[in-house]
């Protein structure tokens, strides 16, 4: 098991955000975490990141308590991609040659540099890769992210939104490279989503969270009408598509 988190419980200003949140990822897997605005899904993955400090519970990525580490040993075992990014005066190649920070020694290496080649090559940035983050849209800025997480070689792979700022083309791609990552280097891969059909499509496994709780959890083919209406509040009928889901809402 790559993720397990037990107990987590979070709050701010004495309001709990989250109660006793439990869940675990294998190596190979893609978990999302679904829910309504506000119940606690990029609290969570800040939580698994150590970048909060839950009230309780344990986070182990490949049975190392995070919480318990340095930030960056964390960075060596978790890529977090957050779902608004910080626009700087850096090139493309500098920006993502930024997640070989937790790997270097003295200088920058060659395999450092590959890295960042092969990532700009696979995200299609090569056009853009001396261009200055701050002169990037949102959906490249975003790719450039995702290829900054992806050269830190992680274990596991935290996306809040990944595709928030993409058009349907670049959603599909960037997705797709996700999945093909984390089945072939047999990682772990963790996101937040509210396009449920997309979500859907790429994971393997869910969480529904509703009140700070898990209300449901399991493998993509266990999902209801009845669990996508108690957490959403909107009658949907669910149809299957190349057996896969595919949530049509009745309202």
């Amino acid at each position: 098991m790559i993720l397990e988190v037990n107990g987590v419980k979070f709050g701010y200003n004495g309001k709990a955000v989250l109660k006793d949140v439990e869940l675990d990822v294998k190596e190979g897997e893609m978990l999302v975490i679904l829910g309504p605005n506000g119940v606690g899904k990029t609290t969570l993955l800040r939580c698994i990141n150590a970048i909060l400090k839950p009230k309780a519970g344990t986070i182990m990525v490949d049975g190392k308590n995070v919480l318990k580490m340095e930030p960056k040993a964390i960075a060596r075992r978790v890529g977090y991609v957050a779902q608004y990014q910080a626009r700087t005066r850096m090139t493309a190649f500098d920006a993502i040659l930024m997640g070989r920070k937790p790997h270097l020694r003295f200088r920058t290496s060659e395999k450092d540099l590959r890295m960042v080649d092969g990532a700009i090559k696979v995200l299609g940035l090569g056009e853009l890769a001396m261009r200055h983050i701050d002169e990037m849209s949102g959906g490249e800025l975003q790719k450039v992210a995702v290829g900054r997480a992806l050269v830190q070689e992680p274990r596991l792979l935290l996306l809040d939104e990944p595709t928030s700022s993409l058009d349907l083309k670049n959603s599909m791609n960037i997705l797709s490279l996700i999945k093909r990552v984390v089945r072939e280097h047999r990682v772990s891969a963790v996101m937040t989503m509210h396009n449920l059909n997309t979500a859907l499509r790429f994971a393997d496994k869910f969480v529904f969270l509703k009140g700070g709780t898990i209300h449901s959890a399991g493998e993509i083919r266990d999902v209801s009408a009845d669990m996508i209406k108690d957490v959403y509040d909107i009658p949907v009928e669910i149809l299957h598509h190349k057996g896969r889901p595919l949530v049509v809402p009745l309202n």
